[in-house]
């Protein structure tokens, strides 16, 4: 049976878990993309706790402009609460697009990754 899309995008992801896992001093930055909106997370994985989140469902506009806009929000409310150094999580997507988008406006507002 042929994997869909989501399933290969799944498999990818957890290969990248496998490497990536966010610390209290380097927190993970998770990305989520839906065809419509973006979300990301940062996320203290030893606790399994969050610590600072941003989406655009409050954001109207194209998704370029949405990801720039929740990549902005991520840094302040990350810097907000104590954390500047991450570790990025592109969440199996492709590093383009939206998602390099919000990395990029992510780096810009201050984090370190």
């Amino acid at each position: 049976m042929k994997r869909t899309k989501q399933q290969s995008r799944k498999r990818i992801h957890n290969r990248i878990r496998k490497k990536i896992k966010g610390t209290a001093e380097r927190p993970r930055l998770t990305v989520y993309r839906s065809n419509k909106t973006i979300y990301c997370q940062v996320i203290d994985d030893v606790t399994a706790v969050t610590l600072a989140s941003a989406s655009s469902l409050n954001e109207n506009g194209p998704g370029m402009e949405q990801a720039v806009a929740v990549g902005k929000l991520i840094a302040e409310r990350a810097m907000a609460a104590g954390i500047k150094n991450v570790v990025f999580d592109r969440g199996g997507y492709l590093y383009h697009g939206r998602v390099k988008a919000l990395a990029d406006s992510a780096r810009e507002g201050g984090l370190q990754f």
